[in-house]
């Protein structure tokens, strides 16, 4: 075993603790504030610290911090169902956690499932976590490397995995530079299950032990098939060219609205917009209509079921819903994917490609350098750099290939397989 905590990790968790205990005020300020929008965030204030009414003692723990963690977790969680354990979801978002209780609500019932909030970075809220649970072993999704939760988990004997883990190269490089702290977290885990070759390499750099490359996830996600038929039945009463703009956010709108304008006329494509977060839904309507666009709301025109209740007379329908990406994504010939005109960075491009949709980016895609760099590379995918070369991209009509983008998505399949072989490698003594 390495040594963990190295002392210049020690001496960062002293700074680090002093600023939690200066900043829980601050903490608890914008739990509130959120709440305004959500009261969710408010829910269950005692989970925060650490405190559950009705744990699983001996169950798996998967963190996935918000909507498309959890969501990338779906299988691996339900193989371990499957296969008789009990498993807790952490979260921080109300995103993640709904969606957790959706999914799993079958599961929470019969009590094989907890979701619950992950404590706030003390180590004493999260040695009263680890004492309620006193989970068999953690999987932390994607990118979340919180300090404290890493050194309690090693203090307390649970072993503790980074899972469909990727390092990205603008962190990478930051923390070589500046935050070399940041490196010596990654001794502490016991262990990664990584995308590619190159984030193994990286991980590797980092002292991160027992490293496995099992894939992305996000390509073994159930589709919604309702989802899809709906979809694809209002295609085909829209008859338009369609692009759908998934998970927008902030800093971007400019870009997509000036696109929307530049494109009207004859033939002229019908956007689907999909903002990221809800509280952003009667803001990007607001947007988008003084800046005289046509807007159709998602819950004006459909029902529940997502099936289109009149035609649609606009320029760009409005998804104002949550958990409909894919019925969002059927209506489309080709999706432009959200946060990539941003420097915070692109989001996923599994769902679009799971239905053949090929992708478009911008040119911040650091966040998803796997598998944006491959999918690139077989005609799945497109980038731009520019919002004039997004506007002369859509205007030309060459949008990519959907047999390009079905191919490639086939080719990245079986990561869960991989992911529960390496887990069980790492989990289960020798015979």
């Amino acid at each position: 075993m390495n040594s963990f905590p190295t002392p210049r990790l020690r001496r960062f968790l002293i700074l680090y603790k002093a600023l939690w205990i200066i900043g829980l005020p601050l903490a608890l300020a914008y739990l509130l504030y959120r709440s305004r929008r959500d009261p969710l965030y408010r829910g269950h204030l005692a989970e925060r610290f650490g405190a559950y009414q009705d744990p699983l003692p001996g169950a798996v723990w998967v963190h996935a911090v918000s909507l498309g963690e959890l969501r990338s977790a779906v299988p691996l969680i339900r193989r371990h169902l499957d296969a008789g354990h009990l498993i807790v979801t952490t979260h921080f978002t109300p995103a993640g956690r709904r969606e957790a209780q959706a999914i799993f609500a079958a599961d929470i019932a019969a009590d094989r499932l907890r979701s619950v909030w992950i404590p706030l970075e003390f180590g004493w809220t999260f040695r009263r976590f680890l004492r309620a649970f006193r989970p068999r072993y953690g999987l932390v999704m994607e990118i979340e490397m919180w300090p404290e939760m890493i050194r309690s988990a090693r203090q307390n004997d649970t072993p503790l995995y980074a899972c469909n883990a990727q390092y990205p190269l603008k962190s990478f490089t930051r923390d070589q530079e500046k935050s070399k702290w940041r490196f010596d977290l990654y001794k502490g885990l016991s262990g990664a299950f990584v995308k590619s070759d190159l984030q193994k390499n990286r991980f590797g750099q980092a002292g991160c032990p027992n490293v496995h490359v099992t894939g992305e996830l996000r390509f073994d996600q159930p589709i919604p098939q309702q989802q899809v038929t709906a979809g694809e039945t209002a295609k085909k009463m829209i008859d338009r060219p369609t692009v759908t703009i998934t998970s927008v956010v902030k800093g971007e709108d400019d870009t997509y609205i000036a696109l929307i304008k530049n494109t009207r006329g004859p033939n002229a494509p019908l956007f689907v917009y999909v903002p990221r977060a809800p509280e952003r839904f009667d803001e990007t309507y607001q947007m988008l209509t003084a800046a005289g666009l046509k807007v159709a709301r998602r819950t004006d025109i459909c029902d529940d079921t997502l099936t289109l209740t009149q035609p649609v007379d606009a320029d760009v329908i409005l998804g104002d819903s949550m958990g409909e990406m894919y019925g969002y994504l059927a209506l489309c010939d080709a999706a432009i994917i959200g946060g990539s005109f941003v420097e915070k960075g692109a989001h996923n491009i599994s769902e679009p490609l799971a239905l053949g949709k090929p992708v478009i980016t911008g040119p911040h895609t650091w966040t998803i350098e796997f598998p944006i760099v491959e999918a690139l590379a077989a005609g799945a995918a497109t980038q731009v750099q520019t919002g004039t070369d997004l506007t002369a991209l859509i205007k030309s009509g060459n949008v990519g290939s959907p047999d390009a983008a079905k191919a490639f998505f086939t080719t990245q399949q079986g990561a869960i397989d991989r992911t529960i072989e390496a887990i069980k490698l790492q989990t289960q003594p020798p015979e």
